[in-house]
């Protein structure tokens, strides 16, 4: 049986996972087995929080929402019921975005809504 070397193939693998252990501390960047080990836990880490990336900036739409809406003598929930019986149809993020950067806009807006 002819000897296989695998020296292309191990080395194309090997320095895959070295690049993305790119900025990783100490030996973690240059050890092969260290390396390996840490891209794994990344990777596992980045599935995760790319689910709670998610949730905590649908929160902080929420709450700039909500802040804009209690300078004006509103109540979140309630502007949120209200704007699905009017069929307005704006999602959260842009509802923020009018809150924080076009706030008279956003004053309208609540005004249509409480008459």
């Amino acid at each position: 049986m002819v000897r296989v070397k695998r020296g292309f193939v191990a080395r194309r693998r090997r320095k895959r996972v070295i690049g993305r252990a790119k900025g990783f501390r100490r030996t973690v960047r240059t050890q092969f087995r260290r390396a390996k080990i840490a891209v794994y836990h990344a990777l596992r880490h980045a599935t995760r929080h790319r689910k709670t990336h998610k949730r905590e900036i649908r929160r902080l739409w929420i709450a700039r929402i909500n802040a804009a809406l209690r300078a004006g003598g509103m109540i979140y929930s309630k502007f949120i019921a209200s704007l699905k019986k009017k069929n307005i149809k704006l999602d959260r993020r842009s509802l923020a975005d009018l809150a924080v950067n076009h706030p008279q806009d956003f004053k309208k807006l609540m005004e249509s809504i409480k008459s």
